[in-house]
């Protein structure tokens, strides 16, 4: 072949090949064209948004739908998504939703939703009912045949961000309602497996419990991954300046928790009831440990009252009087903490203390099972405060530790009824201590009269008895010291609710 006969080849291969590419782009874009074509047309179909409704409500755990889709581009706009179920999700409403979809994920078989945001999500959750199982998409929703060509198309949906601008939450229980309002979310993909970062901001949590007042949320960090809840951090504000910090877990198929964290600048007068309020002052901090992981809630931790001081107590009052000594009349704690445990209908207060040093000091721990009080605990009182009462220094108490008189202390009774042993030990060392102290009533004397005369003087015995009856009504008063410590204090008239004692 001739040189020339090979260039005109060439040169016809190159003009074929050429041809070939160009047929071949043509087909791609107009395949593209064509592709994008019939996908925009499935979106704006009623049949994918039959399909995200089925996808809504699979995530959601209640059957639900979305209202007419109205489309710019690939920017989709709608008034509300509705719901309702018959598990503990009773009802889901969103309203003013905003997304956009995504053909990212189209190659693997899913539908980037992108961008999303909601004017207003309203949740009713009843925690009475059981859960079920989440409906099927093909119990939803069945998808729909328009064309024949819903096969092509993703059957997946991928929620990457959402921002909910206003959230309220109205979760029933046995004990009553829990309503929170206000709060501003933001969700996003974090990861794989479903994995989601939320960020709550502000809103308003009330609680079924007359005496507390509305906690402030000011913020709170989870992760939600399959069917688990991360609490990463949370700060909620109480009565002002009061601060509760919180992280902890949910396993929603196992229905376990944990909680834990710490509580700070709670005053006195906020949780105490209203004559307690007046008696005692300072300020409440404790850490705590709740958590069901034993079959039931239980909880736990470590609470000391900074600042305290107990004032204006009638006992305290007394003793002063008595004792001639302005020192008791205001006590200034110096220690003033318990460990605490609490499960079911019992909270056990261990390792307590309330000191006024150089004064006053409890130490031990006690028991309330329901209104039962059950106690034991060491009392140590200042040499010479109870100088006036005879036989109380010598023969009740003896000296110890911390340069104090101690003497043992059982707690009995109920909470608005305690009762304690140290009176009635006091009354009979005092009434044996006249016996001896005064002649002219004593023991002996009585008896020797009475063998000699035949019948003692009445007017004799009538002093002594006399005596007696006072020092008993002053021993009485000191008292109602140890019902005052323990929370014997009962609310006033005007209180709706007794607060925690």
């Amino acid at each position: 072949m001739s040189r020339r006969s090979r260039q005109r080849l060439n040169v016809g291969e190159s003009r074929w090949f050429f041809k070939v590419v160009c047929a071949l782009l043509l087909l791609s874009i107009v395949s593209i064209g064509v592709g994008y074509g019939l996908m925009r047309g499935y979106l704006h179909s009623d049949a994918f948004r039959k399909f995200l409704s089925a996808k809504a409500s699979v995530m959601t755990g209640v059957n639900g739908e979305f209202a007419a889709f109205r489309w710019e581009g690939l920017e989709l706009s709608t008034d509300k998504f509705e719901a309702s179920g018959d598990g503990p999700v009773t009802h889901l409403r969103a309203d003013d939703l905003h997304t956009e979809i995504g053909f990212g994920g189209v190659t693997r078989g899913v539908w980037d939703v992108r961008g999303s945001s909601v004017r207003r999500l309203d949740i009713a959750v009843d925690s009475r009912k059981k859960p079920i199982s989440k409906p099927a998409m093909s119990e939803v929703a069945p998808r729909e045949k328009s064309n024949g060509n819903n096969g092509w198309f993703p059957s997946e949906a991928n929620l990457q961000e959402v921002d909910v601008r206003e959230l309220a939450i109205r979760l029933l229980m046995d004990q009553g309602s829990v309503v929170a309002s206000g709060m501003r979310v933001r969700a996003e993909r974090a990861g794989a497996n479903d994995a989601y970062r939320v960020d709550v901001k502000g809103g308003t949590i009330q609680l079924p419990i007359k005496w507390l007042t509305d906690l402030q949320l000011d913020r709170a960090q989870l992760r939600l991954q399959e069917n688990q809840f991360f609490l990463l951090d949370s700060v909620v504000n109480v009565w002002g300046d009061g601060r509760i910090q919180t992280s902890g877990e949910l396993d929603t198929v196992t229905k376990q928790f944990s909680l834990e964290g710490d509580v700070n600048g709670i005053k006195c007068e906020d949780v105490l009831n209203a004559d307690w309020a007046k008696k005692l002052t300072g300020n409440i901090s404790s850490t705590f440990i709740l958590t069901n992981k034993l079959g039931f809630p239980s909880a736990n931790g470590r609470l000391s009252i900074e600042n305290g001081v107990l004032t204006a107590m009638p006992v305290l009052e007394a003793l002063a009087a008595y004792a001639d000594t302005r020192r008791l009349r205001v006590l200034s704690l110096n220690q003033a903490h318990t460990e605490w445990q609490w499960k079911k209908d019992e909270l056990i207060l261990k390792n307590m203390v309330l000191s006024s040093e150089g004064l006053v000091h409890l130490e031990g721990s006690i028991t309330i099972r329901g209104q039962a009080l059950d106690g034991d605990f060491r009392l140590g009182i200042a040499p010479g405060t109870l100088s006036s009462i005879p036989g109380a220094e010598t023969d009740v108490f003896a000296p110890g530790e911390r340069g104090l008189l101690w003497t043992p202390l059982h707690i009995s009774g109920t909470l608005d009824h305690p009762k304690e042993d140290l009176t009635d030990r006091m009354i009979q060392a005092a009434g044996m201590r006249m016996f001896e102290q005064l002649p002219e009533t004593g023991e002996k004397v009585i008896k020797f009269t009475n063998a000699i005369l035949g019948d003692p003087s009445q007017k004799t015995v009538e002093k002594g008895l006399k005596i007696i009856k006072e020092s008993k009504k002053t021993l009485h008063e000191f008292g109602g010291i140890l019902e005052g410590i323990l929370g014997g204090g009962r609310r006033s008239e005007s209180d709706e609710e007794p607060k925690p004692q």
